[in-house]
């Protein structure tokens, strides 16, 4: 669930999107550029290519971010959580227990 909750972190923002345009938009200006050496059809090809090729890299970025990310701390904090917790209770449990044992005390008194 953590990993699900920051990969799609990462995908909604925009950086992949971002990486993929900017590719796309400076090979169309390339392609744009040296017109004179490329025929329509070659510079469709070659942006249509260089868009599927950019857009495999994200994804390739994206699972080796995904594969380098340490569960570690996040399983410490919620341990540290889960036994703050469990002390919380037990506190609570004896206040409890000393303000039974406290009435009991006074009623034996009175």
């Amino acid at each position: 669930m953590v990993v699900e909750r920051f990969s799609q972190s990462v995908i909604n923002s925009g950086i992949f999107r971002l990486f993929i345009a900017s590719g796309f938009f400076a090979t169309v200006i390339f392609f744009v550029i040296n017109a004179e050496l490329f025929t329509p059809l070659e510079m469709i090809f070659g942006i249509m290519g260089v868009t599927i090729i950019l857009k495999g890299i994200a994804n390739l970025m994206l699972s080796l971010i995904i594969s380098f990310f340490s569960l570690e701390n996040k399983k410490n904090e919620l341990d540290f959580k889960y036994n703050e917790e469990k002390i919380e209770s037990m506190l609570s449990e004896l206040n409890v227990q000393e303000v039974l044992s406290s009435n009991k005390k006074m009623n034996s008194t009175s």
